[in-house]
């Protein structure tokens, strides 16, 4: 895309990421919880997200929306791309969730603003990003824990849900300091992903099948 600059995105990440909220902003007690997942056909791009209730991780909802992506796939830059179906997806909800699982990274970036943190300062709401692989940041062990430290920093933590497993890269995303969004992303992991999370790539892989098969879809508008 000719009018979409690296540099300039750069710069909003880095700006962006100065508003990022790392402390508990969250409800007294957390009655939902919800995932997000974006899958691609070409340059369709189907966000689907699921809101589960969180003491018993039972389903509630489910919604699904579909786009034309306008910004191509650029490392460090996945936010932009996805953004615009996920927030279609959020925006059919009948009920806003108390707290948002995303695939991907918050302040685990060369930037300190993956898509975790960016769609969470877009919509004002508490993100998590849980992250099935490490962008940046080198694990190290400290009180018992293995955080993600960069520079200096600690940008995340390493978590192990289920034993024997690949570890989740957990990380703020906003409004949810990183000791609670370890606790969150251990609570809803029945597996290895946390349930929302799965229940949300699931969808969003049915929908991209079906789409791709010639499936009828409805395309939402930007």
């Amino acid at each position: 895309m000719k009018s979409f600059s690296v540099k300039k995105a750069h710069q909003t990440q880095f700006c962006l990421s100065k508003k990022i909220v790392l402390e508990d902003k969250l409800p007294p007690k957390i009655r939902t919880v919800a995932g997000i997942d974006v899958s691609y056909d070409d340059n369709t791009g189907i966000g689907a997200i699921t809101v589960f209730d969180y003491d018993s991780l039972q389903l509630l909802e489910t919604q699904v929306a579909i786009c034309q992506v306008k910004i191509p796939y650029i490392p460090t830059l996945l936010s932009f791309r996805e953004i615009p179906p996920a927030m279609a997806a959020i925006k059919k909800l009948k009920n806003q969730p108390d707290v948002f699982l995303v695939d991907a990274q918050g302040i685990a970036h060369p930037y300190r603003c993956g898509f975790a943190s960016h769609i969470g300062l877009i919509l004002g709401k508490p993100f998590v990003g849980a992250a099935k692989s490490r962008l940046i940041g080198t694990p190290t062990e400290r009180n018992g824990e293995t955080l993600l430290v960069d520079k200096g920093e600690v940008i995340g933590a390493v978590v192990t849900t289920k034993h024997g497993a690949k570890p989740i890269y957990v990380s703020i995303g906003h409004m949810v300091s990183l000791e609670t969004s370890i606790e969150i992303v251990k609570h809803c992991a029945k597996t290895r992903i946390p349930e929302p999370l799965l229940q949300a790539h699931k969808l969003a892989t049915k929908e991209r099948n079906k789409l791709a098969a010639g499936g009828k879809v409805n395309i939402n508008e930007n």
